[in-house]
């Protein structure tokens, strides 16, 4: 009997079933219920049946970028499941019982059984991180790992990645590549130890979208509290809303790209989308990281901020204004200094909805002639991720960030809900 076993433990006329798991003492088992939770049986008197061996090679740890896949079946598609991390990707480390973000295709399989038949799975690890540390050097790394799946034939790919940066990273690969398959990100809120985890159901969607039509890098999570739909968002207009609800990520200025019902997988589109297979292949991965982001508040010390942005020698400032798109009067010779200079200074809005126009204020005409460029309704960290990859493939990143590139920017913002 060894760690990753499943067992059947009676003692004192009850019964649990579930995965053994590494003990810190000798009289006692620790058990993990399907359920999610963990219990400590001792051993003095129970009767232990093992139902099925572990498949959980302990010399087999994952260290870095990896690859693992299982038993093919040709009359399925082939899906690429890739971690950078987060709770969605956490399981059980047999060798010492920690939690762990790295895994191969089995350990995928093994913690959400709902995937088995859906697909192919090839498993590979790019990044093990909570998502607050995840980097532009990481996004490469995924771009690039991406694009291998890809051309090596998957069908589709899902990122299992850490909620919190998820809608950053999906900006950043919808920037860096053109795809022809879909790319889907996902995540949980609750870990899978809680009965109100949603893993299991936003991994099963997530696959279900990465079999579809839709070409384009999404992100997949739950569209209400319920266990009934999940939300298939475009990565370069959705926004974390919440810190801890199940429906957390929303589409600004907009309703969802399309929404799976989880008993039916029947997917409703609700907007137009690049179909499979009808763009090629294409990898742009280099950023340009002397990018900023301000937000400006009344109040800020405006000597501090100037003096900051003069010595900073940016290559790009995105200022996250007030309204329509404006800061304090006293800001704007510091950002027309840095226009001068060349540093591309491009203006969005703290508001959720609508559009920057500095057209109709006295403040933002004086923005538009200082050489700050209007960012229209993309989303601040959105504009952030673009103006790094403009700066670095685009041949005119002025005139890139009041354009739309891939879904970021809406040609007109109109009342929908």
């Amino acid at each position: 009997m060894n760690p990753g076993d499943r067992v059947r433990v009676t003692r004192a006329g009850t019964t649990n079933e579930g995965v053994l798991l590494p003990s810190s003492t000798a009289e006692h088992l620790v058990v993990k219920l399907d359920g999610g939770y963990n219990v400590g049986i001792s051993r003095e008197e129970s009767d232990v049946e093992i139902l099925e061996r572990g498949v959980y090679d302990i010399e087999s740890a994952q260290d870095g970028d990896s690859v693992s896949e299982i038993e093919f079946d040709e009359d399925l598609p082939t899906i690429s499941l890739i971690s950078t991390g987060g709770t969605i990707a956490s399981t059980v480390d047999y060798r010492t019982g920690a939690v762990t973000a790295q895994f191969d295709a089995e350990d995928v399989l093994r913690a959400v059984p709902d995937l088995a038949g859906r697909a192919n799975y090839r498993g590979r690890v790019v990044a093990n991180i909570l998502s607050e540390n995840m980097e532009p050097s990481i996004w490469q790394q995924l771009a690039r790992a991406i694009h291998d799946e890809v051309e090596a034939g998957a069908d589709g790919v899902v990122v299992m990645h850490g909620t919190d940066t998820m809608q950053f990273s999906a900006a950043a690969l919808a920037l860096m590549l053109d795809t022809p398959v879909p790319i889907v990100f996902t995540g949980s809120q609750r870990s899978a130890d809680r009965p109100s985890s949603d893993n299991v159901m936003n991994a099963v969607c997530a696959v279900e979208a990465a079999k579809s039509d839709c070409a384009e890098v999404l992100v997949c999570m739950h569209a209400s509290q319920s266990d009934t739909a999940c939300a298939l968002h475009l990565g370069t207009r959705v926004r974390k809303n919440h810190t801890s609800r199940r429906d957390a990520f929303e589409t600004v200025g907009a309703k969802p790209l399309g929404e799976i019902d989880y008993e039916t997988e029947a997917i409703e589109w609700r907007r137009s989308y690049t179909a499979r297979d009808d763009r090629d292949l294409a990898l742009a991965e280099e950023l340009n990281e002397n990018v900023e982001l301000l937000k400006f508040t009344p109040g800020m010390n405006l000597d501090r901020y100037a003096g900051f942005l003069r010595e900073s020698a940016l290559d790009g400032l995105v200022v996250e204004g007030t309204g329509l798109g404006h800061v304090h009067t006293d800001l704007i010779p510091a950002l027309g200094d840095l226009a001068d200079d060349g540093t591309v200074v491009t203006m969005t809005s703290q508001c959720l909805e609508g559009r920057v126009c500095d057209r109709v204020y006295d403040t933002g005409r004086d923005l538009l002639d200082a050489g700050v460029v209007e960012a229209g309704d993309t989303l601040p960290g959105t504009a952030k991720v673009k103006l790094m990859w403009a700066l670095a493939n685009h041949e005119n990143p002025r005139t890139a960030m009041g354009e739309d590139l891939v879904g970021e920017l809406q040609e007109r913002s109109v009342p929908w809900k």
